[in-house]
């Protein structure tokens, strides 16, 4: 067995100066970290979700700071609210940054950015616009609105406050719906946001050595210099909820589950259409439950869709089948009117809705036609069939016929010799009652 080997002086004296280092300048000896997460949607659960995950990681890991590009139309109220509060406590300093540029962060996103540590927009964005809207989209009167629009006003005034942003200005992009470009927004007094940058690597470097006062009041100041850049992306389960939450797939997700429930409904036992169908509303429902579209809008959907059903059911000529074209049409345009940066334009409602009500009249006219033509099979079918006689029929006797290519027993009121034409008008049980046939 050998000897253990010596430690060589130089490693005793590295690890004797390791020692004595103390965690905290160590901490400092390594490169800031500064997490990077892209929200590209509107803001809802899901979104809320994905960045309150993003403050807890930059948190957990001892970020210098936590930058959201943001791109948004606006969302929900509630949604923003509790990023906003997450926002608010989060250890890490909150950059919020509107970009690329042509980006724009509207309503609930122009909350956003009144409530971060530190605003910043690129070149050739805006924001604003924070006129709220009811929650289940449906028309309010006129107190009801001044209500919600004072009460939306006042938070963003304290927001703009705390954060030492141009308070009149916050006000009226709820009031009046007012946007600022970000030339207006830097050089208003005092401004709406801190700065412009054109790209992150350019906001972090920009961010290095800033002064900034968190919404206790605390001042801390940013060391961004040769930081190291930790992307956050969502996770697939919240890419897939998010995408479906946009009004344009979760219209065409209602759709798609009318039409499969349909095709069920008149084909039972298919299975697949009403599996596809059953998901495909559910989605739509969770969709629609997340985003504020108009009440008014979706019973006019199903009116159209119950007078189509009725057109498969009762014939009316096409009144019915009309009607509930029109009604879908007019439904699908208002779905979203609460949402205008959102709302379903003609290229896609009309394609769509006047697709499913064609299809609904085209499966109406094969039942009427269905309906109309004869019997082929069973007591019904025999009926007026021709047929040839194989045995002479004595009146009132019987013989043997052929019809449809099988041997039936008959029998006749008059006589008929073999090989005569006959025709059925009537079934007893395994005898047919036949005429000659001229």
């Amino acid at each position: 067995m050998h000897p253990p080997r010596a430690r060589t002086p130089v490693f005793v004296a590295a690890a004797f100066v390791a020692a004595l280092v103390p965690p905290a300048a160590r901490a400092a000896a390594r490169p800031p970290v500064v997490v990077v997460a892209e929200v590209d949607a509107v803001i809802h659960p899901v979104s809320s979700e994905f960045m309150l995950e993003v403050m807890d990681r930059a948190d957990t890991a001892g970020a210098a700071a936590v930058v959201f590009l943001l791109r948004t139309p606006g969302g929900l109220l509630d949604s923003t609210r509790t990023i906003v509060s997450r926002m608010i406590v989060a250890r890490a300093p909150v950059v919020v940054f509107v970009a690329p540029s042509g980006a724009r962060a509207a309503s609930a996103g122009f909350i956003l950015v009144l409530a971060s540590d530190v605003a910043a927009m690129a070149p050739g964005t805006h924001i604003g616009a924070a006129h709220p809207v009811s929650g289940s989209g449906e028309k309010v009167n006129e107190t009801m609105e001044k209500k919600a629009a004072s009460d939306v006003a006042a938070y963003v005034r304290s927001l703009a406050e705390a954060r030492r942003r141009n308070v009149g200005l916050a006000e009226e992009a709820v009031t009046q719906s007012r946007a600022f470009t970000d030339k207006e927004a830097l050089s208003a007094s005092p401004p709406l946001i801190d700065l412009v940058a054109g790209s992150v690597d350019d906001l972090i470097g920009k961010l290095d050595g800033r002064p900034v006062s968190r919404f206790d009041g605390r001042g801390v100041t940013l060391h961004t210099r040769g930081a190291r850049v930790e992307r956050v992306a969502m996770s697939t389960r919240q890419r897939v909820l998010s995408a479906i939450a946009h009004p344009q797939i979760a219209y065409l997700l209602m759709s798609l589950g009318l039409l499969g429930l349909t095709v069920e409904l008149w084909n039972p036992g298919l299975v697949l259409p009403g599996v596809v169908g059953g998901i495909s509303l559910l989605l739509a429902f969770f969709a629609f439950q997340v985003l504020p579209v108009d009440t008014a809008g979706l019973l006019l959907i199903a009116l159209g869709i119950g007078l189509l059903v009725l057109e498969l059911k009762v014939p009316s000529f096409g009144a019915l089948g009309t009607g509930g074209a029109l009604s879908l049409v007019l439904g699908s345009m208002m779905l979203t009117r609460n949402m205008p940066d959102l709302a379903l334009g003609p290229t896609l409602v009309l394609p769509v809705a006047l697709g499913l009500a064609a299809l609904f009249l085209f499966l109406g006219r094969l039942a009427l036609v269905s309906h109309r033509r004869p019997a082929v099979t069973g007591v019904e079918g025999m009926q007026g069939a021709v047929g040839v006689a194989l045995s002479p029929i004595p009146p009132g006797g019987t013989g043997q016929v052929a019809v449809h290519g099988e041997t039936w027993q008959a029998k006749a009121s008059q006589a008929i010799i073999a090989g005569d034409r006959v025709e059925v008008t009537a079934i007893e049980g395994l005898t047919l009652t036949v005429a000659r046939r001229e």
